[in-house]
């Protein structure tokens, strides 16, 4: 089995087919509703306080009733009641299916039929709860993840300088692994962070009935 680093790695890359290049983590809508680059890290701030930290004590509480043999059902309804837009819940289905096609082929098992549902942190917890990535680290694959993918879109929505990009990834590092450790040790649904983002929710809505976008979400 590899090492939690190198899973950490593998499961990061931007080139996993998992259809991650289809996001902009909210960034398409945000811009459109006139926030600025320069509020780009403080955005990814923001959204790690609240919607990031949801998605990652899910991931981690997953793992944990994975490992325990537990109905991951629970902790799939806890997630929807902490993720109040529309929008949001059926995005994070789409992206689900893209890692579950990953887990079948990498980790192959026993996988309920009701996790052809089930969003991308529940899915990503029955991924590391086989794969033996720790908690920790899953925790930071999904901050991570949600950092990137704001970068990489910026890029193409408005392109500049990627050193400079580079730059805030890089000043957010300390942002996601303070984050992670915040919510390693969950393990049941009802510990699952409920921290809401208004804005960033009612920019998915609007998102998701805008015919001309770059980004799904």
């Amino acid at each position: 089995m590899s090492t939690s680093s190198l899973l950490l790695a593998l499961l990061g890359d931007a080139r996993l087919p998992s259809g991650g290049h289809t996001q902009s983590a909210g960034l398409e809508p945000a811009l459109r509703a006139g926030t600025t680059s320069a509020e780009v890290p403080a955005y990814l701030r923001a959204r790690l306080a609240t919607v990031t930290r949801v998605e990652a004590g899910t991931a981690v509480v997953a793992r944990a009733v994975a490992a325990n043999g537990g109905d991951l059902s629970e902790t799939e309804a806890a997630w929807a009641a902490r993720t109040p837009s529309p929008a949001i819940r059926a995005n994070g289905r789409r992206l689900g299916r893209g890692y579950l096609r990953l887990l079948h082929t990498l980790w192959p098992g026993p996988v309920d039929v009701r996790a052809r549902t089930w969003p991308r942190p529940v899915v990503l917890g029955l991924l590391a709860q086989r794969a033996g990535l720790v908690p920790v680290d899953l925790a930071r694959l999904v901050g991570y993840d949600d950092v990137q993918t704001v970068a990489a879109a910026l890029l193409k929505l408005e392109p500049q300088d990627p050193l400079l990009i580079t730059a805030w990834v890089h000043d957010l590092l300390p942002d996601i692994d303070a984050m992670a450790a915040q919510v390693a040790h969950l393990r049941t649904p009802g510990q699952i962070p409920a921290h809401g983002a208004p804005l960033i929710e009612r920019w998915a809505e609007t998102h998701d009935a805008t015919t001309e976008r770059l980004f799904s979400a």
